[in-house]
């Protein structure tokens, strides 16, 4: 039972990972459900819920609804909901239910267009993926779908792809613009955080890109071939810890453990995520965690002195006696940076 967690609650999914990068759009979000997934969107992983307003509402699928597949409710109340609530767009986001049913979401898409005059993106989420996977769809059709024109570019201008509570553990850009600011950038647009579609459509202005979560690749690369926007990866936002000739094991989101790792470089270690792990920067020893036995086996029987990761993992990391440091991943723990 690969998937089995005996000691962690489930990990943010893919369904929700959509709705954080799509929260800050102007678009309107329906989350194709009953009322759980949305529930868990809103209530566990969306900070931003209680502090700033989202157009994201639940289909509100009936018993009959999910079973009989009845698109044309669905697209009969997009159709009512855009002549009540202003949207750049409209987003739907698959959870277990369509996915069971076998919903064409690509019909979907076609209806809710017609029937609206707006923008509609599908996507093909089902719950049983990690969140990154479900950012990595919505930024990835974000800017194939609205960043199409060649704009002048803005010298000095920084395009962040990536920065979603999940990753970072914020709720607004403004403790990572200084960051950046102290790095030269005066110009920066965080894609999805204290900004919104007009910055998408306007993404070659961009001198360049940091990518600060593997989910945010596939669209940099994108920009990149479509308007030579170069990008490089990193995570300058990442906390130091005063620790000097240890064997330690980093767990977060790649980018952000890759750059904790930078910082002790006196030290032995090893990187380890729960999620998605680009071949390109992994070094040897680094490790694509895929269930909690492995997890636990490599705490146990790694040799770490210490375990640099959100304490939410301690109650599986097993017989492990060294040191832990707390490094919360909103994602995981469900803690925002203190």
């Amino acid at each position: 039972m690969k998937k089995l967690l005996k000691h962690i609650s489930p990990l943010a999914p893919d369904d929700s990972g959509v709705c954080a990068v799509l929260y800050e759009m102007g678009g309107i979000t329906v989350i194709c459900d009953a009322g759980g997934c949305a529930g868990n969107v809103c209530g566990f992983d969306e900070p931003r819920w209680f502090k700033k307003r989202s157009a994201l509402f639940s289909a509100g699928l009936r018993d009959m609804d999910a079973i009989l597949g009845r698109d044309e409710l669905l697209v009969k109340k997009l159709k009512t909901m855009t002549e009540q609530v202003e949207g750049r767009f409209i987003a739907i986001v698959g959870t277990p239910v369509p996915a069971v049913i076998a919903t064409d979401m690509k019909a979907l898409e076609r209806m809710s267009e017609k029937q609206t005059g707006l923008a509609c993106l599908a996507f093909r989420t089902d719950g049983t993926k990690l969140y990154d996977h479900g950012e990595q769809m919505a930024y990835h059709r974000l800017f194939g779908h609205f960043a199409e024109k060649k704009l002048p570019v803005k010298k000095g201008r920084l395009g962040v792809i990536g920065a979603t509570p999940l990753n970072t553990g914020e709720t607004d850009s403004r403790a990572m613009r200084e960051v950046l600011k102290e790095k030269g950038w005066e110009d920066v647009v965080f894609f999805g955080l204290d900004s919104g579609a007009d910055d998408v459509i306007n993404a070659s202005e961009c001198e360049r890109l940091l990518v600060i979560s593997p989910s945010g690749l596939k669209a940099a690369e994108l920009l990149n071939e479509r308007f030579a926007t170069p990008f490089e990866v990193g995570f300058p936002f990442a906390p130091s810890f005063d620790i000097s000739g240890k064997k330690v094991l980093v767990v977060h989101q790649q980018f952000a453990a890759n750059a904790v790792r930078e910082k002790l470089s006196d030290c032995d270690v090893t990187v380890a995520s729960w999620f998605m792990m680009d071949k390109r920067y992994m070094q040897e020893r680094d490790v694509r965690i895929t269930q909690e036995e492995e997890f636990s086996d490599l705490c146990e029987n790694g040799g770490y002195d210490v375990i640099i990761a959100d304490s939410f993992f301690r109650r599986a990391a097993g017989n492990f006696e060294g040191r832990w440091i707390d490094l919360p991943h909103f994602a995981a723990g469900g803690r925002l940076n203190d």
